[in-house]
């Protein structure tokens, strides 16, 4: 399967994902024959990005934790919001305010159980690289992005060398490094043209708060409430809510920085459209040591795959094909399989970049 704009889909490829709605109800399946209607009904759920199989990407692709472990997480980190997001309300009654602290209280237990589960399954394979992009819907992107930066976080976490009881803090301040945006108005978070000063101070408080309300309202402890607090900050002193720079931010805030930018810019939102996992990288390796800590990209940029398999390129040799195998020592040149010259199919063979010292990857393609 391969990662395509909606607007280059075309009808009679199959979906390769299955799709859900912002209540994590299932929207398409996965294998579905996509028709025109189809698509308009994936763009008014706020979808722009969707993987589809067609005869150019037939490979199968495995997220690095099991879809059904993914979902409820997600689930979870949903309740753990809504629930919050009602109970700081001022109108709410004592009883059911006491009755969703305790479904809270329950939900965070479930995710911190969770996410011990995934710390211990992923630092059990420390060679997993990171080949698929997480698809989210606009009006569900914060569940799906907390729980894809814990899983980003976590990766380059290991690659770095922690031990495991950080990457279980790690883990578990990413799942909820955003949860300061219950107080943020949604007209905010979800507003498609540029931030005006006041709105932009308005986002900038959800660090402090999320790290404040953790604080007062459950038993998490001080070093995932140091991510709520310090994702934001920027190496060279830049980000905010406290302005630190270099080492006076915490390891593992800088580690969530990174994996927060990254399914940022590959994630679509209401004010621009996704970025291909490439063009993010090549923006986290231009932000080595300003916006981020340098080792920390290069460990990063490891473990994180520019053309996962099944993405159409083109060479700089004018040739067109399919990713098939990501060579692990240079990701950069993986082996492709050739079907068009330029303008004209051709018949297929593998060319394996690694072995080519004049040929490279100069684009991504989506229409063919």
């Amino acid at each position: 399967m391969r990662l395509v704009p909606l607007s280059a889909v075309k009808e009679g490829t199959f979906l390769g994902q299955t799709l859900y709605n912002n209540q994590g109800k299932i929207l398409l399946n996965k294998g579905t024959k996509l028709t025109s209607r189809y698509i308009s009904k994936i763009r008014e759920h706020g979808f722009y990005t969707i993987y589809i199989i067609d005869k150019y990407s037939e490979q199968e692709l495995e997220d690095i934790i099991k879809p059904q472990i993914r979902r409820k997480a997600i689930d979870t980190i949903r309740s753990i919001y809504n629930n919050f997001s009602i109970m700081h309300q001022s109108n709410i009654n004592s009883f059911k305010k006491k009755k969703l602290k305790k479904e809270s209280e329950s939900n965070i237990d479930m995710i911190q159980e969770m996410t011990k589960a995934i710390v211990d399954d992923i630092f059990s394979q420390p060679n997993l690289l990171i080949n698929l992009v997480d698809i989210k819907n606009v009006d569900s992107y914060t569940y799906y992005h907390c729980v894809n930066v814990g899983i980003l976080a976590l990766t380059l976490g290991i690659g770095y060398g922690l031990n495991r009881n950080d990457l279980y803090d790690l883990t578990l301040g990413c799942m909820l490094h955003d949860i300061g945006k219950i107080f943020v108005p949604k007209e905010v978070l979800n507003k498609k043209s540029k931030l005006t000063d006041e709105e932009f101070e308005l986002i900038k408080e959800h660090c402090e708060k999320g790290f404040l309300y953790l604080r007062e309202n459950t038993d998490i402890g001080p070093r995932p409430r140091i991510i709520v607090l310090q994702h934001q900050e920027r190496y060279d002193g830049s980000g905010y809510p406290n302005s630190l720079k270099g080492d006076d931010i915490n390891l593992l805030a800088q580690i969530a920085s990174i994996a927060d930018v990254y399914d940022a810019l590959t994630s679509d939102r209401p004010y621009r459209k996704a970025l291909p996992p490439h063009e993010a990288i090549e923006y986290i390796m231009g932000s080595g040591g300003s916006y981020f800590n340098m080792a920390l990209v290069k460990t990063f940029l490891k473990k994180i795959i520019p053309f996962p398999v099944g993405t159409v390129v083109k060479l700089s040799n004018g040739f067109i094909g399919t990713v098939e195998q990501i060579n692990s020592e240079m990701i950069l040149k993986p082996v492709i399989k050739i079907f068009r010259n330029k303008a004209e199919d051709i018949s297929p063979f593998l060319c394996d970049l690694s072995r080519e010292k004049n040929i490279v990857i100069t684009d991504v393609v989506y229409e063919l």
